[in-house]
């Protein structure tokens, strides 16, 4: 089939699948920045005209990345679920859309769907449909998970609570913790990116958290989201470990460059789940994704930065993860320039993401220097509550002062989960009905000898 389209008499021609889908995306600056953007409004229209026509078992014999060099594409296609696909496999991309948005298209009939969809074809579909499609068929889709919370379940919205500090220092980590947990944050996990990355660092923040779990019987989860190596070496050290983490990309070469391929997150999903931890579930691995990792690490294969990040979602799914989201604007302008891209690259990603049947949450976000505000992220925010986003972030005043990012607030949950009407997870939410949730002190959340941050680590 010619990848091609006249429009007023100018042929607009796409070399090849990869090309089709970049011109396909709507705008955004990391594709004009790889130069595989449309050149224009018109040439965009002409590459969705073709999309829409395109065989959707054509992304099953034409590969974004080759097979042969790239592990996540091996693993793609060596996990494909021919019995699953068939359902589908006479549609086109437009067609998909269409089936997608009918009432035949239900949360269960999704759910059995999912081992069949390639996220080249959940990145195709998703460049033919505005936000309001991809809120439509993203709220039908629930995933649930459980560690010692239960997170996904419909009418409920979960937080990370995300108590980051600049010196790691337990004391101000631990005066956040019990803000967010009295503003009724931390149902999803109380997740902390530390400022240094070292096993001392790793370990006294993981007691600090169970200290505080234990002490006041807290049903949650903890990660300290290190490298997934020093996690790994903290937990062979006795270190109370949860979940694991890592951050994921959608191509072999740009996981190297964060340090990781499939077999190490494999060994780290095997170490965490002998643990055992998990009370009501083994859920175990915590993974980060965003658009444009790849073109940062130079590994983007001249594809697209919205179709590479479904495929990460490729590799999270291979761990049944118990937490995924993206962190949609973090990475900044050059990929995400404005309010305007990131909004629309924060629906898509979780559009996708639960598409291709995993637990998506996201972190509602924007860098300093981005041309995006408050406002822009009030706008995603409601839009991803609509949607029905598993989980988002809770961030003391939504500053983040480690990272120094904007995020969403504490607040910013309470008021999403008032207008919608939404509820915490249901374990916590019964924690919070019960007295222990109102005695926290920040004192008694230290454990005994615990060391200010300049004596953990340099």
């Amino acid at each position: 089939m010619p990848l091609s389209h006249i429009i007023r008499g100018i042929t607009y021609s796409f070399d090849s699948l990869k090309d089709l889908l970049a011109k396909a995306s709507p705008a955004r600056s990391g594709d004009e920045l790889a130069g595989i953007s449309a050149r224009s409004a018109e040439e965009r229209v002409a590459a969705r005209l073709v999309l829409a026509d395109l065989p959707l078992d054509r992304f099953l014999h034409e590969a974004i990345v080759p097979y042969e060099s790239d592990e996540v594409t091996r693993l793609i296609i060596d996990t494909h679920d021919a019995r699953a696909f068939a359902a589908i496999s006479s549609f086109t991309v437009g067609e998909f859309r269409d089936w997608l948005l009918s009432d035949q298209a239900t949360g269960e009939v999704l759910a059995g769907l999912t081992p069949g969809v390639t996220p080249e074809m959940a990145a195709a579909v998703s460049k033919l449909m505005p936000a309001q499609d991809l809120v439509a068929v993203a709220r039908k889709i629930r995933v649930v998970t459980r560690f010692r919370t239960t997170v996904g379940l419909p009418g409920r919205l979960s937080t990370r609570l995300q108590p980051n500090h600049p010196t790691d220092d337990p004391l101000g980590i631990a005066a956040s913790i019990v803000d967010g947990l009295a503003l009724g944050s931390g149902d999803a996990v109380i997740g902390i990116n530390p400022a240094s990355d070292n096993v001392a660092t790793v370990s006294t923040l993981l007691r600090l958290i169970d200290h505080a779990r234990e002490k006041y019987a807290i049903p949650t989860q903890s990660c300290v989201l290190a490298h997934i190596t020093t996690q790994m070496e903290a937990l062979r050290q006795g270190a109370p470990v949860d979940l694991v983490f890592q951050s994921i990309a959608g191509t072999e070469a740009t996981n190297k460059s964060f340090g990781v391929n499939l077999a190490l997150l494999d060994e780290a999903h095997q170490a965490a789940r002998e643990l055992k931890r998990g009370t009501i579930g083994d859920n175990v691995m915590y993974f980060e994704t965003g658009q444009g990792s790849a073109l940062s690490a130079g590994a983007h294969h001249g594809g697209d930065q919205q179709t590479l990040e479904a495929r990460a979602y490729a590799v999270a799914r291979r761990y049944r993860p118990m937490l995924v989201n993206t962190v949609v604007g973090f990475i900044g302008p050059e990929y995400l320039y404005d309010g305007k891209q990131i909004i629309r690259a924060g629906l898509e990603d979780h559009f996708c993401g639960k598409l291709l049947g995993l637990p998506m949450g996201c972190d509602v976000c924007y860098t300093n220097h981005a041309e995006a505000d408050q406002d822009d992220m009030d706008t995603l925010l409601t839009l991803l509550g609509v949607a029905g986003v598993n989980y988002i972030m809770g961030v003391p005043g939504a500053d983040d002062i480690m990272l120094n990012y904007q995020s969403t607030s504490f607040h910013d949950a309470l008021y999403l989960r008032s207008v919608l009407g939404l509820r915490p997870a249901p374990e916590f939410e019964a924690w919070l009905a019960r007295s222990e949730s109102r005695q926290i002190t920040v004192q008694a959340l230290l454990p005994q000898g615990t060391t200010p941050a300049t004596q953990v680590s340099s």
